[in-house]
């Protein structure tokens, strides 16, 4: 019975590490020194091709660096080499805890011409089509859910959106989770991308 105590406690001990595993903002700030070129010093990036990384969710960026590092689900040719210089997943949760502590101040412009119906589609879906509100998972504003993964969305360029929008939908993004994002975007037609990257843009 004491055996049992014992292990019990120390498979406890085991798993409460690796549910609070969590990066340091401050060692990240120094990890992320190589991001910046791109992604600006704060995560506020002035390239429209280049996503920002203010306020996104830690754990989503530890997973995306992941993902490049294993250039199967996601593949870029710049971020694989940039990937690999963080070594290790703390060194990757590190740099996310980083960019997530800070302030995103997005100067993304839009086309208010398409507002409305990137609204209509964000808020509440398409049911004619199949297509999910896109706020289910990334929020009212777009601020994404941190503790399930699904990243912050609001501010980002549409350049950059349409980019990811359009990888998702002929499969040659695959990192979503049990590909929901392929199977919404397979349903959407380029009119639809258009006007929901527009709106997820202008949520400042």
């Amino acid at each position: 019975m004491k055996k049992i105590i014992v292990s019990s406690f120390v498979l406890f001990m085991s798993l409460a590490g690796v549910a609070h595993a969590a990066g340091d903002a401050i060692a990240g700030k120094d990890k992320a020194a190589a991001c910046v070129g791109c992604h600006g010093v704060d995560g506020n990036s002035m390239v429209p091709t280049f996503p920002n990384l203010a306020g996104q969710g830690e754990k989503y960026i530890a997973k995306q660096i992941a993902d490049f590092k294993a250039m199967t689900t996601r593949k870029d040719d710049t971020m694989v080499g940039m990937s690999a210089m963080l070594a290790t997943n703390q060194d990757a949760l590190d740099v996310g805890a980083y960019f997530a502590a800070q302030k995103l101040n997005s100067t993304a412009p839009v086309d208010e011409s398409k507002l409305a119906l990137g609204r209509e589609i964000y808020k509440g879906g398409n049911l004619q089509t199949g297509i999910p509100a896109c706020q289910g998972c990334h929020g009212p504003t777009g601020a994404g859910n941190s503790a399930a993964g699904y990243p912050q969305l609001g501010g980002q360029f549409v350049e950059y959106l349409m980019k990811q929008l359009h990888a998702f939908k002929d499969g040659s993004r695959s990192n979503d989770d049990r590909a929901m994002m392929r199977d919404v975007m397979g349903r959407m037609t380029e009119a639809e991308l258009e006007a929901v990257a527009h709106y997820i843009a202008s949520l400042k």
